[in-house]
């Protein structure tokens, strides 16, 4: 595991994107409710609000062969910097092997950081661009040892009052093992509003390597808003090629706080 060191720079950044925000018209849409990346494969085709600071945490349980391993907090930090544009921080996730014959190790993955530009709407389409790129900072054996690179582009659209249809395409280098493995994913989803508070949805993921198998799941699951910048969320998949593992169910706890607002 690497060492932390004291460095200025984050300061600097912090200052300097503080800033940013302050010049922009922040919090005018501060009232919107909560829309989070998980607990789908999908993500959000919208940005956080400027000057809201989100944070999206879970608990997950995969089964591989009878094998179990536990993750979390698997927090994503989303910050935002313009109307239509947020930072992202992916915090390493703790991986603990609960089995007791020789497989994965228990230890930290990898950091990551990116952002989201939204570009919609566009002719009733909700779209946005998601560059990002893990670094190396993990446990020996859990991190890739490379920083890899990936873009997403997920969209929606409103089908009715009730109903939503969204997607994603999405492109990565994976260092897997020491070399990189292009990859390429798509997954579509459909949402149900049950109230307005609480929808569920049904998901389909396929992905693509250069090497190796074909990587499809299925994927259910709900969320629930108790206040409008709350939500608590329970997913279930399950896999349907041997690249992928059996299945995996998780929950998970989101909250977004208004920081900046405008004057």
């Amino acid at each position: 595991m690497p060492r932390s060191t004291h460095s200025p720079f984050p300061f600097a950044l912090l200052a300097i994107l503080t800033l940013h925000v302050r010049a922009q018209t922040c919090g005018s849409n501060a009232q919107s409710t909560i829309a989070t990346d998980r607990p789908q494969i999908t993500s959000s085709s919208i940005v956080v609000p400027c000057g809201s600071l989100q944070f999206e945490n879970g608990l997950q349980n995969t089964a591989t062969g009878g094998q179990h391993t536990f993750d979390l907090p698997e927090t994503a930090v989303r910050f935002g910097i313009a109307a239509k544009t947020e930072l992202r921080l992916g915090i390493p996730n703790y991986f603990h092997n609960a089995a007791t014959t020789p497989g994965p190790t228990s230890g930290f993955g990898d950091l990551s950081l990116g952002f989201k530009q939204q570009l919609g709407p566009i002719h009733g389409f909700d779209l946005s661009l998601i560059p990002s790129v893990s670094l190396p900072t993990g446990a020996d054996l859990i991190s890739s040892h490379g920083y890899d690179p990936s873009v997403q582009l997920p969209w929606s659209r409103s089908l009715s009052k009730n109903w939503t249809a969204a997607g994603m395409f999405s492109v990565m280098w994976p260092t897997q093992p020491a070399r990189r493995n292009l990859t390429g994913q798509a997954s579509i989803f459909f949402d149900r509003q049950l109230t307005q508070a609480w929808d569920a949805y049904a998901e389909y993921s396929g992905g693509f390597p250069e090497r190796g198998g074909p990587q499809h799941i299925i994927d259910f699951g709900t969320a629930f808003k108790p206040s409008p910048h709350q939500q608590l969320d329970l997913h279930g998949s399950v896999g349907l090629s041997a690249a992928v593992p059996d299945y995996s169910i998780g929950f998970g706890y989101s909250v977004r706080f208004q920081l900046i607002r405008s004057r």
